[in-house]
């Protein structure tokens, strides 16, 4: 045990011996948070507590991976098998398989929708609430229901709010009524509907909430300050009385307000849980002095925050050097020599080297500068593997084995490869369903009712798909491979050898054959790392339900021997680290960004600011023009008033003279009234400089 606590320091030590009562660990950015959280439920396994006890959640599979990892090098692989470790989506899909009918008329193979299978139904339910295909408002309709399931409001609730406080988004209203029937008849959630569900099953259920409570007896949450309403309201309830919960974040670092995160949650931790102990992680790991005295320095001047000084063993370090460039290219043009200077000097490689930006409409001049020199950047949240459109159809194949009523994955593959069910059987198909909507489109494809009143073409693939189907729903249960079954299936479906019709060009055929080859691949791949993990073969469900619940992070073609630098926005850059940091596009309106700053305020701009300094372990460049071309001229460009908070005494200023930063106090002045003027507030009556 002594081994374990050894090679941490004092405050991170007493967060790791801290087991009962509420705790609350505020890990600044690069503090060891992963090692602590690992630490602690080695340090509770080791002091008696059942590892079945223990529930972990996170964000991402990406960090409960990491921890899985940290943990089995540990603790025994036996005990750190029984911890529960994953996602909140992962927790509550665990918790919905088992009692999802309690929530509705749901079953337990019910699929998890996708962001393409959410637009067709939302397509789907304003076709039928009158709306043309062109009319139809998918996008914004969209954002409505995920900001209502965020605030737990129910189709009849956020209709009323709509009545009563914004009469315009009535028909939104309308539509998410529609929908969520539809997801119901379906079989189907979204991923809002995971959290609201397992809450609902917890609040109107106690005998089920007390048994998680039991089986649950010790909570760890990681990224605490990322929850939203619903994740807190089922942490809080889990807790019970017995309040064994231990929360790891950084206020400093909510940055997803606008996907429903709370940052009160963190912030209100001691009055909602009472008697909660507070500890403070502030070595960094990560940084130079310089950059942390940025980041404190940046983050300071936030009121609503907890008062942390981020501080490391590692030494000054370099300034931090500001370059204003004449417009968008000659900045890219900067950052990249800068790039292949550092490469070409030995001391750094291309991928030790990341530029990020508030917003994605910015990369393209980078992009277009590195490829010009031959070198081809990663792109963080760039297309992935799993969301090619083979691949997404050879899953919808895999949902629609375990859920017949999924017509969403139906829809999607009837047509591919081409199979003689055309749009008229297709239309027919809805125009039954019509009179029988409790029927799923895959029953009906079986009746003759069905059968007999479309075409002899189409009546005998209809009932080939459907009886292919039918047999490889038996086949995948006793499978002793489940890559093998899956493969047999696309291919006697048709899927396989039918790639050269769906994609006329053979080449092009080829590519997206080899793709569903590595999906293939992939599942042959989870299933013998789920048997380590599990000591159990798994289920179709099992991968089918570990496939959607990736997220943006669950990256499959990284490669850590690729020699290239990254781009990302700073959002998908949270979590991630480099030697070298370029932060561009430092801009009013740019960085702070203007719409965000109306949605979400100053607060939260300046804590991606925040983010994105502390990703930088050794050097870091800020970089703004003084002009950008937009809608077809060059628009003035001020800097960004982020910039008056950064200490000068560690910034070196890397500016030709007619372009010197050093504007006159009126001009400071000035960017400061625009800032507040955004936020419809007075402007302070003087400026400290």
């Amino acid at each position: 045990m002594s081994s374990l606590l050894d090679r941490l320091n004092p405050p991170q030590r007493e967060a790791v011996t801290t087991i009962e009562g509420p705790l609350l660990v505020l890990a600044g950015a690069g503090t060891g948070k992963t090692s602590v959280i690992t630490s602690r439920i080695a340090y509770m396994i080791q002091n008696g507590v059942s590892p079945a006890a223990i529930l972990g959640v996170t964000f991402t599979n990406k960090a409960a991976k990491e921890m899985r990892e940290r943990l089995n090098r540990i603790v025994p692989f036996e005990d750190a098998r029984r911890v529960t470790l994953g996602t909140f989506h992962s927790f509550c899909s665990r918790v919905l398989r088992r009692d999802i009918a309690y929530a509705g008329n749901f079953n337990s193979k019910f699929s998890i929708a996708d962001d393409s299978d959410q637009k067709s139904i939302l397509r789907q339910a304003a076709a039928e609430l009158g709306f043309s295909k062109d009319a139809a408002p998918t996008d914004e309709a969209a954002a409505f229901i995920s900001h209502a399931k965020n605030r737990l409001l129910d189709p009849a609730a956020a209709y009323e709010e709509a009545k009563q406080e914004h009469p315009s988004q009535l028909r939104l209203a309308e539509i998410y009524e529609r929908y969520q029937k539809m997801l119901e008849l379906q079989n189907i959630v979204d991923f809002d509907d995971m959290l609201m569900l397992t809450l609902k099953i917890f609040e109107n259920h106690p005998e089920i909430l007390e048994h998680y409570r039991e089986v649950y007896r010790y909570l760890l949450v990681d990224e605490y300050q990322d929850t939203n309403l619903a994740q807190f309201r089922i942490l809080r309830l889990l807790a019970g009385e017995r309040a064994n919960i231990c929360v790891v974040g950084d206020d400093d670092q909510s940055i997803y307000a606008w996907r429903g995160a709370d940052v009160s949650n963190i912030l209100d931790f001691p009055s909602l849980f009472p008697g909660a102990r507070k500890i403070k992680l502030e070595q960094n790991y990560r940084s130079t002095n310089k950059i942390l005295d940025a980041a404190n320095a940046v983050i300071s001047r936030n009121d609503s925050r907890y008062d942390k000084n981020l501080w490391s063993a590692k030494g000054s370090g370099e300034n931090l050097r500001l370059v204003k460039a004449k417009d968008g290219e000659a900045e890219a043009l900067f950052v990249v020599n800068t790039i292949r200077n550092l490469a070409a000097g030995g001391e750094y490689n291309l991928r030790d080297c990341a530029v990020l930006y508030r917003s994605n409409h910015l990369s393209r001049a980078f992009e277009q500068q590195f490829r010009k020199y031959g070198i081809r950047p990663k792109i963080v949240g760039g297309q992935e593997f799993f969301q090619r459109k083979e691949v997404k159809d050879a899953a919808a194949y895999l949902k629609l084995i375990l859920n017949e009523r999924d017509d969403q994955s139906l829809l999607r593959v009837l047509g591919v490869p081409p199979r003689g069910i055309g749009d008229k059987a297709i239309e027919r198909l809805r125009e039954l369903q019509k009179v029988s909507p409790v029927m799923s489109l895959m029953e009906i494809m079986s009746e003759p009712t069905y059968l007999n009143s479309i075409s002899p073409g189409a009546s005998k693939a209809s009932s080939q798909f459907a009886a292919t189907v039918s047999e490889f729903r038996s086949r995948f249960q006793d499978a002793s491979s489940l890559a093998g079954c899956a493969r047999d299936y696309l291919d006697e479906i048709g899927y396989l050898h039918g790639m050269q019709r769906i994609y006329k060009d053979r080449a092009e055929a080829e590519k997206r054959l080899e793709n569903v080859t590595e999906f293939l691949n992939y599942i042959g791949q989870f299933e013998l790392s789920f048997h380590q993990e599990n000591r159990r073969r798994a289920s179709l469900l099992d991968f089918v339900e570990s496939y959607s619940l990736l997220d943006e992070n669950d990256r499959t073609e990284e490669d850590e021997d690729e020699d290239a630098p990254v781009m990302s926005t700073v959002h998908a850059a949270k979590g991630l680290e480099w030697p070298v940091v370029f932060i561009v596009g430092m801009e009013q309106n740019v960085f702070p960004h203007e719409r965000s700053l109306r949605e979400n305020g100053l607060d939260e701009e300046r804590r991606l600011f925040y983010v994105a300094i502390t990703r930088a372990r050794e050097l870091l460049y800020l970089t703004y023009c003084g002009e950008r071309f937009k809608y077809r001229e060059f628009i003035r460009q001020f800097p960004s008033p982020f910039l008056l908070d950064l200490p000068p005494e560690i910034v070196d200023r890397d500016v030709p003279e007619n372009l010197t930063f050093e504007a006159s106090d009126d001009n400071k002045i000035r960017a400061y009234e625009n800032i507040f003027r955004l936020l419809d507030e007075e402007p302070e009556d003087d400026y400290d400089f």
